[in-house]
């Protein structure tokens, strides 16, 4: 279906917000378990199976495993994969630009979120991987920012779009923003109504209302946005095999502020620092 024809947001209540608390701290909890344990020699499938265990032993079930028959419980996207790839027997390398994705579900709530990083950490990057990763994270959070109740959600794609266009500036380079791939409202389904693009788009748009809770997740490349699914029928890859990012967090919009239920602090000091209200309902 179009993204003009998925407009409609479903609100929860405050209590199902918390609810939903409990699947994103999970997720939350999950990446940096795996943030901290990424290193070269690994394969994406032991990053995969620490994912799981964790998030089993946290009362949670994975997300994507078994949705449409994916096989892991993350996305281990690397370089010029921009989504969904498989986690199996690729050996990391130093210097690996990695993406994580992962879902999980709690008392029939779900929580949402990614991370990219370097394998390695940061000083083995290049620098053009470092920019990419902290310019995608910026975007996020200046398109979670932009979330308010009463005003149009396509705010956020405008804001995404207007902080990389930005830091393209500032780094002589122009960021592509993948566009056949976009955020979601998020709930007792992992993907539900409206579609929520990192880029700006003519039009109103829907309104947000108090309870309004969506995934948010921007996927920059260095190179050309054009892009192609593999064989395996769910690697995204750059067609031009330029390296790409991907940041996504899952957040409540209340008429109270914002609350990002797959950060583990909620995303207080990044909304603090933003000028954004953060407004924890528990």
């Amino acid at each position: 279906m179009g993204l003009f024809g998925r407009e409609r947001i479903e609100a929860k209540t405050h209590e199902q917000v918390v609810l939903m608390r409990a699947a994103g701290l999970l997720v939350g909890q999950t990446l940096e378990l795996v943030r901290s344990s990424v290193r070269p020699g690994m394969t994406t499938k032991e990053l995969d199976a620490l994912a799981e265990a964790h998030i089993r032993d946290g009362g949670g079930t994975p997300s994507f495993l078994g949705y449409h028959g994916f096989t892991g419980t993350l996305c281990t996207s690397v370089n010029e994969e921009v989504v969904h790839g498989i986690p199996g027997s690729r050996v990391l390398e130093e210097g690996d630009l990695l993406s994580i994705d992962c879902g999980a579900i709690v008392q029939g709530w779900h929580g949402d979120a990614a991370i990219s990083v370097i394998v390695g950490g940061r000083g083995a990057a290049r620098p053009e991987d470092l920019e990419l990763i902290d310019d995608t994270e910026a975007s996020m959070w200046a398109g979670i920012a932009a979330l308010h109740v009463g005003t149009s959600l396509y705010a956020v794609g405008a804001a995404v779009e207007d902080s990389l266009t930005e830091a393209g500036e500032r780094r002589g380079r122009e960021y592509g923003i993948v566009e056949d791939y976009v955020g979601h409202g998020i709930g007792t389904s992992m993907h539900m109504d409206p579609q929520v693009p990192n880029y700006r788009v003519s039009g109103k748009g829907p309104t947000v209302v108090d309870a309004t809770t969506v995934a948010i997740e921007p996927m920059v490349v260095l190179g050309d946005e054009a892009n192609r699914v593999l064989e395996d029928d769910w690697t995204v890859v750059t067609n031009d095999r330029s390296r790409a990012a991907h940041w996504e967090n899952t957040v409540a919009a209340t008429a109270q502020g914002l609350w990002v239920l797959t950060e583990v602090d909620g995303g207080e000091a990044r909304l603090r620092e933003l000028g954004a209200t953060y407004a924890p309902l528990a």
